[in-house]
């Protein structure tokens, strides 16, 4: 029973993104746990390409939510947890002098948002 309670929630999945997720993980620690309309305009007030692309996927999550439940509204929602995951690393070869050649890394991550009600929409 635990584990479906755990699996509640309305989620949003941005994936395979071409930014680092160390450059993404103190942007979403700023909005975990927070209400929805709060995150949000905490979000678009950040100058980081970080903050654009979580709160794309913040948006979407919402947008589930609120079309699965017809009766939820923007200010009932918070949200539950924000993951940001490593994903797959794109190498580049560097040229280098004299002949050498360095490998550059271009870090990509999964972006995943949990959104839930704070108050039961049915009580």
């Amino acid at each position: 029973m635990a584990a479906a309670k755990e699996k509640s929630g309305f989620r949003a999945k941005s994936r395979f993104l071409i930014v680092s997720p160390f450059k993404l993980r103190p942007v979403a620690d700023l909005v975990r746990r927070k209400p929805y309309p709060e995150a949000v305009s905490i979000l678009e007030n950040m100058p980081h390409k970080g903050a654009r692309l979580i709160r794309k996927t913040v948006v979407s999550a919402a947008s589930n939510a609120l079309v699965r439940n017809k009766r939820l509204e923007e200010d009932m929602l918070y949200i539950k947890e924000i993951t940001i995951d490593d994903g797959p690393r794109m190498r580049r070869v560097w040229f280098r002098g004299r002949g050498r050649a360095d490998m550059l890394s271009k870090r990509m991550c999964h972006i995943t948002v949990v959104i839930d009600e704070t108050i039961k929409a049915g009580e």
